[in-house]
């Protein structure tokens, strides 16, 4: 329980911006979900792009860590390189 109103004010913003994270991430898990998903060299190209731009901002806010964001990203290359190649 907070002792002081600035601290009480910090729990209040704390659960928001939580909340607000976490629908950003679950928005990013559905977007990679679909790309790995996706049986089309062009089609996943075309929704890697939009994946990319939304990851980087995330990464960008601090919603994720930018490593975790490579990585992501890196692994949708790979997919999409393998999609390319068969």
């Amino acid at each position: 329980m907070p002792q002081h109103k600035s601290a009480a004010k910090r729990v209040r913003q704390n659960a928001r911006a939580r909340a607000r994270n976490r629908i950003h991430r679950s928005r990013m898990r559905t977007m990679v979900k679909s790309v790995l998903q996706m049986e089309d060299h062009g089609e996943a190209s075309v929704a890697f792009s939009v994946v990319q731009s939304y990851v980087d901002r995330l990464a960008t806010k601090g919603v994720i860590h930018r490593n975790k964001a490579a990585n992501c990203k890196r692994q949708l290359q790979r997919r999409i390189a393998a999609l390319a190649s068969a």
